[in-house]
């Protein structure tokens, strides 16, 4: 930063935060142990009617029991019935596999995003149906007679699926029936270069009775290994409605109490580092319910209750909600749903990240290297605050003057720090010096330091972006160290042009921070390491030609 101590206080400040933030983890909320078994599915992961239905509605169907589906004569007859358990989906983006059992998504490879840059034909496998990172869709129809749950199967026209060149959309549809004539079909539409997913059941009743249920749809998901890593990003559920913009309920607020919530808009999520899978449903003049809970002591849910419908004998009626699942992309998300760019999470300092990462957007289109992003944006915050920066460096330049008459007081007074502080005061009204003038102006900049700190980590358009060189991928640590290490004698060459403190213990104190940080750096992300490297470079050029211009060198 601008000055040495300044720096030492905000590096800190991030040291003291990472750390308050896995004391929280370890200690405030800590996390069930997880275990290797299977998962189990029960029937409490289904929403709960009597916890979230409205007072003010009528009172909703209840579960049945353990009533499954039919056997399907009738769609046995008219499809050619797939032997496959699950079905397999492709699109430009996405490698899906739909289970027959619910009719829902049980894994999700998103193949424009790598595991590692280094091996580009391993995609991020987002949702997966293993017992260590299970996380996937479920939805249905919950009635008190038969309907299509999550636990009934559907049949499938076919086992493969694939959105082929020149097409735009793909449709995947999905059938259940029961004997005495009640037909839903649930179909899945995909869209080219596209993660939302709308999925529609449309809903023919020939019982000879009226048919009333609701849709609800929800992502079951096992809480996802400690990171050992240094930054810690949020991994939860998040829920948001008119009033409520924007709320996270982590894993262990689910284990208190359930959440529930009834608006007529919104949506609800399952959020992580760089991706986000959430359920959209359709604005309505009923409310819908939003819901979260803990099902036993390793799976949590995310959910919304659409609003019941009816549909009379010979009639139908259709039922409408969407997914969102893939990467938290400020430009599809702001489009999709209000506030759903809000799952870009960059903290309680988002009113000032926002603008940096627009700004910082605009450049890249430019330069098309996000690196040289960084390098600009860094450079336009340090014009932003040339002005401080200038007043914090004549302060400085002013007191490294006084060093040599400090010294003498020091001598004079020896070990009567009392004697020595008053003296030391007195001759910085003397010489009308502020002593905290260099430190003053960059306590207003660090807002937007931090700010831009959860931009670099919170971005994932810097995922895997490489820079120059040896720098391919600057949301990884640089694999030589060099950056860092530029870092650590870009910070010991500052601290030469800054006032030695007068305290011997200070001064060795001082002089070891150049080490310390530098290899406390050595295991961030390249893309901050880059931005602390241009700014000390920059704060150099400043802070020297003000003290060379002061006569201070």
């Amino acid at each position: 930063m601008d000055n040495i101590r300044t720096f030492a206080i905000f590096g800190l400040l991030i040291v003291s935060l990472l750390l308050w933030e896995a004391w929280q983890k370890d200690y405030v909320r800590p996390q069930q142990a997880i275990q290797n078994a299977a998962v189990e599915e029960i029937a409490a992961d289904l929403p709960d009617i009597a916890a979230i239905a409205d007072t003010n509605q009528q009172e909703l169907p209840t579960i049945p029991s353990t009533e499954n589906s039919a056997s399907l004569p009738e769609i046995a007859q008219d499809l050619a019935a797939v032997s496959a358990d699950k079905i397999h989906v492709k699109t430009d983006v996405m490698d899906i596999y739909i289970d027959i059992q619910g009719g829902d998504i049980r894994d999700l490879a998103l193949l424009k995003y790598p595991v590692e840059s280094k091996t580009p034909d391993v995609p991020v496998q987002f949702l997966a149906d293993t017992a260590s990172n299970f996380f996937v869709t479920q939805s249905g129809l919950r009635s008190n007679t038969s309907a299509p749950t999550h636990y009934d199967n559907y049949i499938a026209e076919q086992s493969d699926y694939e959105l082929t060149e020149g097409d735009d959309a793909l449709l995947v549809p999905l059938h259940w029936q029961t004997e005495d004539g009640l037909r839903v079909t649930k179909t899945y539409h995909f869209k080219r270069d596209s993660y939302l997913i709308d999925v529609e059941y449309h809903i023919e009743n020939s019982t000879g009775e009226s048919f009333s249920a609701y849709p609800y749809a929800q992502f079951n998901r096992v809480r996802p290994e400690e990171d050992s890593g240094f930054i810690y990003t949020y991994t939860g559920a998040v829920f948001s409605s008119k009033g409520n913009e924007y709320e996270k309920v982590d894993f262990d607020d689910l284990e208190d109490a359930a959440f529930n919530r009834s608006a007529n808009d919104g949506w609800a999520a399952m959020i992580q580092h760089y991706f986000v899978a959430a359920l959209i449903p359709q604005a309505s003049e009923q409310e819908i319910g939003f819901y979260g809970k803990a099902i036993n002591d390793r799976n949590y849910t995310a959910g919304l209750r659409m609003p019941a419908i009816t549909v009379q004998n010979g009639e139908s009626q259709q039922a409408k909600y969407s997914m969102y699942l893939g990467p938290k992309e400020h430009k599809r998300l702001e489009v999709i749903k209000e506030n759903l760019d809000l799952t870009v999470d960059f903290g309680v300092l988002t009113i000032i990240s926002q603008p940096l990462f627009t700004v910082m957007e605009w450049i890249h289109k430019f330069t098309n290297n996000w690196g040289w992003s960084i390098v600009f944006l860094t450079v336009l915050i340090k014009l932003a605050f040339y002005r401080l920066s200038a007043a914090s460096y004549r302060s400085m330049a002013s007191m490294r003057k006084l060093t040599p008459k400090l010294a003498i007081l020091k001598e004079r007074f020896g070990d009567d720090k009392q004697k020595f502080n008053q003296a030391m005061m007195e001759l910085y009204r003397t010489e009308k010096i502020n002593p905290l003038g260099g430190c003053l102006p960059i306590l207003v900049q660090m807002p937007v330091f931090l700010a831009f700190y959860w931009v670099l980590v919170e971005s994932i358009e810097l995922r895997q972006a490489p820079f120059i060189f040896w720098l391919q991928d600057l949301t990884a640590m640089d694999p030589y160290f060099i950056l860092p290490v530029i870092f650590g004698l870009s910070m010991w060459f500052q601290q030469r042009l800054n006032p030695a403190p007068q305290d011997p213990a200070q001064a060795m104190v001082m002089k070891a921070f150049p080490i310390v940080f530098t290899v406390f750096f050595a295991f961030f992300p390249s893309g901050l390491v880059l931005y602390w490297v241009v700014n000390n470079l920059l704060s150099i050029t400043q802070q020297w030609h003000i003290t060379r211009k002061l006569g201070a060198l």
